[in-house]
This record gives C-alpha cells, structure tokens and sequence, in this order.
C-alpha cells in the first residue's frame, strides 16, 4: 500500500527510539541503564488515581466537549491566575491529549505553508516536525555552550525576516536542562515588539526547577507578550501523569477556537475520566507531592553534573530545570573504541549502548551533534551505575 510523502518525511522520535531498544535488551534480561526517559521516575500521587476511580465510578464516560469540560478550564484558569500572572477566560483555554498534542495542533492552527519559525538549538525532537507537518520551515539559530545554549536579542532580530511567523520558546528546557532567566526573556520580548511574529512558549518543565532559579511565563512580561503568545502546559511532569495523555493550551480567543476546531475532527475530546483526575491534580496535596518530587531531581542533577564534569574530555553545565543533563562530549570524537569509531553522537550513543549497556540520546536529533541528552529521571543507583560504566569506556 502506498505511504504518503508526509508519513515517509517524519522520522521516529529519537527519544522514543532508545527508550524502547533499552526495553527490548531488559526484556531479554540485559542489565541496561536507561538515561533515555523524558517521563519522571515518580508514581502518579494516589489522589490523582483516586480522582480518576471516583470519577469511573460516577459514570463520567461519555463525550464532552472537544476543549475539555468547563470545570478543567475554569480550574486552569484559575492555576494560571494565581501562580503564572495570567488572566485567561475558560474559553480561551483547550484541553489536548498531552503535549505533543498541543504543539501539533497549535502549529497547524497558525502556520500556513512557506511561513517560518524560528527555534534555537537545542530543541526538542518534536518541534521540527510538527513544523514540516504544518507545510512551514524551521528557521534554526545555533547557539553555543558559553551563553548555556540560550538565544540572544540580537541572533533573535537578526533571524526575523517578513516570513517570520512565530516564534518557539522552551524553557526549562529540553533537552539543554537550562532555563531562560525573567530578564532574558524580557529583552527577546522588546524584540518582537512592533512586530507580527507569534510566540509558542513550551512551560511544560516549569515546577522542576533548581537552585535559585526563577520561573516566569514569557506571556506575563507584558500586555505586548500576552497578546502575542500561546502558552503551552500540561500535567505529565509535574504531576507524573505522563501516561493520561493531558496537555493544555491557553492564549488569543480566535487561535484556540480554531484549535478546538481542529481538535472536535481529529480526536473529540480528551478522555473524560481523566479530565475530572486533573482537576483533583491542582488540588491541596499537589504542592507537598511536587516539591518532594523536585528535591529529589535537584539533587540527582547536582550528582550526576558533577559526575560527568568529572570525566576526561566532558563538559556539562548545571541543570536549572526539566531533568536532563547535555554534556558536550565532542573531544572524543575521532577515536576508535573497542572497535567503533566514535564521529558524532549517533555513533556515540550506539557504542556505548551496544557495548557497556547505557542508553542515553545523541544530540544530532536536537540539533546539537557535539552533545548527549541524559535524564536523571531515574533511581540514584541507577545514576551511579551508569555513569560508572560511561566513565569506564570512554577511559579506555
């Protein structure tokens, strides 16, 4: 049967990929650390799943509205009033199956094919894709590690042409593990100012953040920024509900009434039952349960950066925020270790999966060859494990 150029142009996502060839050598009895997940190592919190059964229980089964049911936004609503300092109608507000969701459909509502985004590397796997899937062009800016892989002002004013339509902001991100600082994000801000070009801002990592780092959503800077922006969030990762399948999306009335278009033919409505789970998420115990869950990430980060600064021909910045590190291990490039030779981080990973049985992503797919993205979104001797047998090989 034929495959549409579409399907054929879209490559499986890098992440998912080692993951899963890390599941098949478990499955085969392999001992394999896995420094691939993009998923917290935390169980969903009972009152979450409790939420959930209550709500199974109360014959909440049936379709609702494709953007979610009005108590959900209302209480996003509510979430992004008092801990963001942004004022939004529930009607300004859809519920999408998860993230990536969210991306995918806030890209086809805006872009038109020919129009460009700019995005700095790193970036997340998704986000080009999405991009090409929406007729548009990834207008990438490379940055390096001495500003922390940030974008500038000026690369940012220099990157815009009559073309430019939006805009693409991560942070915390992943995978570079950094975070933009409020007045960082205030001078991309004055850039955009008096122009057209639309911001989606990916906050999704915003509770994991570490030291004395200061989260601001790039939509609260100013009345300019707020009606330029799409603020993309979800629940995965701060309340580990990776596997509910529940993103949100919050900004301009006219572009999330096209989403909820576009979302009532492509899947109706998020799942039901877990749409009553997530308003249960934002309530009393959420903020004991998130903030055990942080300490324990900031202090795996802190370990696992020392570790790998630790190691002959590796650099790593500290985590700010998500749950990954990316250190830059290009002064092993060239070399030729128990057989493979090591030109890039495809090569780099495969080896060291292959022959020490540590999973980790190559940043190739991130836009970032010299690097690799590892999560410390797993058990403490896990980490050790694992950077053990990194150091090992690569002493070799």
């Amino acid at each position: 049967m034929k495959v549409s150029k579409r399907a054929q142009d879209v490559p499986p996502s890098a992440t998912i990929a080692v993951t899963a060839r890390a599941q098949e050598l478990k499955a085969q009895g392999v001992d394999v650390v896995g420094f691939g997940a993009g998923a917290p190592d935390f169980d969903t919190p009972d009152y979450i799943k409790d939420a959930a059964i209550k709500a199974l229980k109360a014959g909440k089964t049936k379709y609702t509205a494709a953007a979610g049911i009005v108590e959900l936004r209302t209480a996003i609503a509510e979430k992004l009033k008092k801990e963001n300092g942004l004022e939004y109608s529930p009607d300004q507000i859809i519920v999408n199956i998860g993230g990536k969701h969210s991306v995918y459909e806030a890209m086809q509502a805006v872009l038109d094919p020919g129009d460009e985004v700019i995005m700095a590397t790193p970036y997340w796997v998704t986000y080009p894709e999405t991009i090409k899937l929406a007729g548009a062009v990834a207008k990438i800016i490379q940055t390096d590690k001495d500003n922390s892989y940030k974008i500038t002002p000026s690369q940012l004013k220099e990157a815009i042409t009559e073309k430019t339509v939006m805009l693409l902001i991560n942070s915390p991100n992943n995978p570079g593990g950094f975070t933009y600082t409020p007045e960082e994000l205030k001078g991309i801000a004055k850039v955009l100012e008096g122009t057209k070009v639309a911001v989606l801002s990916d906050e999704i990592y915003e509770k994991l953040i570490y030291g004395d780092t200061r989260f601001v959503s790039f939509a609260s800077l100013s009345e300019d920024a707020y009606d330029r922006t799409l603020t993309l969030n979800g629940f995965s990762k701060t309340f580990s509900m990776t596997g509910w399948r529940l993103g949100y999306t919050a900004g301009p009335l006219e572009v999330i009434k096209a989403m909820g278009r576009l979302q009532s033919h492509m899947t109706s409505n998020p799942v039901t039952f877990c749409q009553y789970a997530a308003i249960a998420a934002f309530g009393e115990p959420a903020e004991q349960a998130i903030e055990n869950m942080r300490k324990e990430f900031e202090r795996r980060g802190k370990y696992m950066t020392e570790r790998l600064n630790s190691i002959e021909g590796v650099q790593c910045s500290e985590s700010t925020g998500a749950f990954y590190c990316f250190p830059d291990v290009s002064s092993h490039y060239g070399r030729n270790i128990n057989g493979a030779k090591i030109n890039g981080s495809m090569d780099f990973a495969k080896a060291l999966l292959e022959q020490t049985k540590v999973a980790l992503v190559p940043g190739l797919p991130f836009g970032c060859d010299n690097n690799v993205r590892l999560s410390f979104a797993c058990s403490f001797e896990q980490i050790t494990k694992g950077l053990d047998r990194l150091e090992e090989w690569l002493s070799q």
